[in-house]
């Protein structure tokens, strides 16, 4: 990517068929997720990859993710701090750190290999996400099938609807029940606040959320945590350096994010005849955002394609910038450093099972990273040892 930073601006065709600007220097990708006045949501976050993400579509109503200005954060203020907030975090964190330990626990009794992204990823965090929204973990297939089906580039709308109807019927008949008999879990709580809104929510739009943060809230995070293990093991300087300091956990989850990226880019539509980067745009062009390149800018990071855990770090992309920033940061931060602490307390033996080219990577998705990680170890320490 370094050929198109120095490029500024290029002129892509896209896997969808669109035409698009590639963005890829780091000020001008913060300028565009910054201005959502002169570049707009509207054709879908990954409407360069995603077939069924025809920006020309109509914004459907309850399809937030494509809304700008008010309307967006109509929708924002209202999940956001079920997700988001410091309260919420802290009464979350000893729920992440039971699992964490639960899923290690199970792990252990089976021997001394696994594969990561599946037995252990995948695990913590759809039931970190199913408890937050009062969903029972044994129904965890509705929401890996819809996000199967939204996450893969071949789908068309007729693959959509097999995949979400059933999670969007689920979803509705539990915001009904939740208006009948609030309990103590996140859409309970987006009931309430709907009712003291000055615009407040119908069934079908509480549904839109409810099963937006289901679909969006456990996969791209085990992801990120899966290929964030990977990278570790391939550089273990950076492995022995967290285990000799667990307190730099925090920073290497921010250097994590930068390192990989959010997603091969974002989709944004042009409002307006303006210029990027001394480069004019006109209204109704799209461009790409690539967010990876511009978190490896060597303009805005020093030695940037060298993972270190300990990097003093200004303000990466990796979980966006501007409005659209990802609404759930601040949970898949609070995932990945207590798995990451967990790791190195309970197992400082842990290691890749295969050589690294033997690694097969996820492809058709914006969810990039492994399909699949095999893992060994010497021994899984007890919790109370391992603390």
């Amino acid at each position: 990517m370094a050929e198109f930073r120095e490029r500024g601006l290029t002129r892509v065709r896209c896997p969808t068929g669109i035409t698009a600007w590639l963005v890829s220097r780091y000020p001008d990708v913060r300028e565009v997720l910054g201005d959502a006045e002169r570049f707009s949501s509207r054709p879908g976050q990954a409407a360069h990859v995603l077939r069924h993400q025809d920006p020309q579509l109509p914004v459907m109503n309850g399809d937030f993710t494509r809304m700008d200005g008010p309307e967006y954060q109509r929708y924002r203020r209202h999940f956001g701090p079920e997700i988001g907030m410091p309260k919420r975090l802290a009464e979350l964190r000893p729920e992440v750190r039971r699992i964490t330990d639960e899923r290690l626990d199970a792990l252990g009794e089976r021997g001394q290999e696994a594969e990561f992204y599946h037995e252990f990823a995948i695990p913590i965090t759809t039931a970190v996400i199913a408890g937050l929204m009062g969903v029972p973990y044994s129904d965890r297939q509705l929401f890996h099938d819809a996000a199967a089906a939204m996450f893969a580039s071949g789908t068309d709308e007729a693959d959509i609807k097999r995949g979400t109807d059933p999670l969007f019927a689920y979803v509705h008949q539990l915001v009904r029940r939740r208006r009948a008999d609030p309990g103590e879990d996140s859409i309970s709580r987006m009931i309430e606040r709907s009712a003291a809104a000055d615009e407040p929510f119908t069934d079908h739009e509480l549904m839109m959320m409810g099963a937006s943060l289901l679909i969006s809230g456990f996969d791209t995070t085990a992801t990120v945590l899966t290929h964030s293990v990977l990278a570790l093991l391939r550089h273990p300087e950076q492995w022995r350096r967290l285990l000799d300091d667990p307190g730099l956990v925090p920073n290497a989850v921010e250097e994590l994010a930068r390192f990989f990226g959010g997603s091969p880019g974002l989709t944004r539509e042009v409002t307006r005849d303006t210029e990027i980067g001394g480069q004019p745009v006109a209204k109704g062009e799209f461009v790409v955002l690539a967010v990876q390149a511009a978190d490896r800018d060597p303009h805005a990071f020093t030695d940037p394609d060298r993972l270190d855990v300990g990097r003093e770090l200004g303000e990466h992309l990796g979980f966006g910038y501007g409005t659209h920033q990802c609404v759930g940061q601040q949970t898949a931060r609070l995932e990945m450093t207590v798995a990451l602490e967990t790791l190195l307390r309970r197992v400082p033996s842990l290691r890749l099972g295969v050589p690294p080219e033997e690694i097969v990577f996820k492809s058709g998705t914006p969810v990039v990273g492994p399909a699949a990680l095999p893992i060994a170890w010497d021994a899984i320490l007890p919790a109370e040892e391992g603390r």
